[in-house]
């Protein structure tokens, strides 16, 4: 069930107003574009390029010209995703594989024994920031060893939330507490570079490594500072977004049990008790699916923007003067009659070969469109398929009695309060 707020109240009325229509939020419009057909045509990047809302530009302090935020005219952007594409090649993902699992571990040790409802969301953002950390860039947050949250995770998530009130706040708000929110933001956006840049000094002078900062710092082609906002990116980006996938992946196999049993046998016939090797990752099919049916539904963040090069018309009939921001409502274009009768129900079977070959192409978007999608896509699959197959080697997850979905919503949504019993195989 989609909770009040005003991306999913947008969603709900997709199907009234859609598939074109202008809201406004405080200071803010959006046009908002949920048609399947519509989309397929902004996907063309030779028509149309990636537009920095709002909600990137008021943290462009904190990570500048990172592969998130850089305005399409910025060189480092297009430098540092040739560069860093290797590190998401079949290879790379190899070699991440043995630390994602040394962290699936420090989960289910600190799972281990718990006799209440553990909560899924805050287990899984440790999961992630320590894979993209380690894998990243060599550094450990010590989430599983800590009682609370680092420094760094604090500061992080303050300027992200300072950032969004920033764009929601109405024109007359400010005054003295808005300078003293805007000094506190400072210093904790000094705080977040100096870490970054003490992990780049320490790895410059020495074993520079084969990680993401490793490919970076041995390329010689991006500046200390240019690295050290695409270190940020990453931690900001890289690690909420897969956390919310797998959160609501994990809600949706507790929410249908007959789902968890299926994908519960796949695991046990692919991989049975042992550790999961890369190669059976992909063997995974099913609950692949559940994977994409999950982020059809709660996509990592609400949509993408996208600009027209020159005055253009979309579909025909909407006129798009060159530089004017339409934006792709993930959640209702993943909603579109294209998916069926009702699109609301859980069918990880949407995602069958041959159901995927009779929609349209451009109909699922979670990562965004074009040469400014998510870079770390497989990333971020092959470490959900992988978390949440441990998960369902050990546990039999259950909702509390009463739980009803509701998420938060910022850069990305999130379900609020999600815990589960945990029920030993």
């Amino acid at each position: 069930m989609l909770s009040t707020s005003f991306m999913q109240e947008s969603t709900r009325l997709a199907r009234e107003l859609g598939p074109v229509y202008k809201r406004e939020f405080f200071n803010l419009e959006f046009t908002f574009v949920t048609g399947a057909d519509l989309v397929a045509e902004l996907s063309d990047d030779r028509r149309f390029e990636k537009h920095v809302l709002p909600a990137l530009e008021v943290i462009r302090p904190m990570i500048g010209d990172g592969l998130l935020t850089a305005y399409n005219h910025e060189p480092n952007w297009r430098a540092a995703h040739d560069l860093l594409m290797p590190a998401f090649s079949q290879t790379a993902m190899r070699g991440y594989h043995p630390l994602m699992l040394a962290v699936c571990g420090q989960l289910h040790d600190h799972w281990a024994g718990a006799d209440a409802a553990v909560d899924v969301t805050a287990a899984m953002a440790k999961v992630t920031l320590e894979i993209i950390g380690r894998a990243g860039f060599g550094y450990s947050f010590g989430s599983f060893e800590r009682t609370t949250a680092h420094p760094f995770v604090t500061a992080l998530k303050d300027v992200l939330n300072h950032g969004q009130r920033l764009v929601t706040r109405p024109p007359i708000a400010g005054g003295f507490l808005g300078k003293r929110a805007g000094e506190r933001n400072d210093a904790d956006i000094a705080y977040l570079k100096g870490v970054v840049d003490e992990v780049i000094a320490q790895r410059t002078g020495g074993d520079r490594g084969a990680d993401l900062l490793g490919l970076m710092l041995d390329a010689d082609t991006l500046d200390p500072a240019a690295i050290r906002n695409q270190v940020l990116t990453f931690l900001a980006a890289g690690h909420e977004t897969t956390s919310a996938a797998m959160s609501f992946t994990l809600y949706y196999l507790a929410a249908h049990p007959e789902i968890a049993a299926r994908a519960r046998t796949e695991v046990d016939t692919v991989i049975g008790s042992a550790e999961p090797e890369f190669e059976q990752v992909a063997k995974l099919r099913y609950l692949r699916r559940v994977v994409d049916e999950s982020l059809r539904l709660w996509p990592t963040a609400p949509g993408y923007s996208r600009v027209a090069k020159q005055d253009t018309v979309l579909g025909g009939c909407y006129p798009m003067p060159a530089g004017e921001p339409f934006f792709v409502l993930a959640p209702a274009l993943h909603r579109d009659p294209v998916w069926g009768d009702d699109p609301e129900a859980f069918d990880p079977d949407r995602f069958l070969p041959e159901r995927n070959r009779s929609r349209p192409a451009h109909a699922y978007k979670p990562f965004g469109t074009g040469i400014r999608a998510c870079i770390g896509r497989q990333f971020a699959l092959h470490q959900i398929v992988l978390v949440v197959a441990t998960v369902l080697q050990r546990y039999e997850p259950e909702l509390p009695a009463g739980y009803e979905l509701r998420a938060s919503e910022g850069l990305t949504f999130n379900p609020i309060g999600l815990r589960m019993h945990l029920t030993p195989r």
